[in-house]
């Protein structure tokens, strides 16, 4: 095989308002929780299951970190495009930890906003704000996110 694919794809829900901070050298740094849901019929109950999975997403692309800034908000409903990364860190008691994150670096990545604008028609790619619908179990599932 000459090479191979690193891409990640989701479209979900923000689980909180995005935490913004900055390097060192002054670049925006991005981070906030998607939630991706599926709901299903039990085939022998007959009731209804959802499952939700959480990604961590990091943007280092300053200009999607302004939107991200301005337009994001718990519940808002996005398209994002990156890469599967892992980085290790030690916790406070001197323990090795993995965390595995969407990253959208400066020149790859792709971030949508996928609610419409509030007070107009238009959806706009980095031009949109909160107030999707958020499944049922959502807030429970929200306490539990460990980041």
């Amino acid at each position: 095989m000459a090479g191979s694919v690193n891409k990640v794809i989701l479209i979900g829900n923000l689980g909180r308002d995005p935490e913004i901070r900055n390097a060192q050298d002054g670049t925006k740094i991005v981070t906030f929780s998607v939630a991706t849901s599926e709901s299903w019929k039990d085939k022998q109950t007959g009731e209804r299951k959802d499952k939700t999975e959480w990604h961590r997403v990091v943007l280092f692309n300053d200009r999607l970190g302004e939107v991200a800034e301005k337009y994001l908000r718990k519940g808002s409903k996005v398209y994002v495009e990156g890469a599967l990364q892992t980085r290790k860190w030690t916790d406070s008691n001197n323990v090795e930890r993995y965390s595995t994150e969407v990253v959208l670096s400066r020149f790859r990545g792709e971030l949508t906003l996928l609610d419409s604008r509030s007070g107009g028609d238009n959806a706009m790619e980095g031009d949109s704000s909160g107030g999707s619908a958020l499944p049922s179990h959502f807030d429970e599932l929200n306490d539990d996110i460990p980041f």
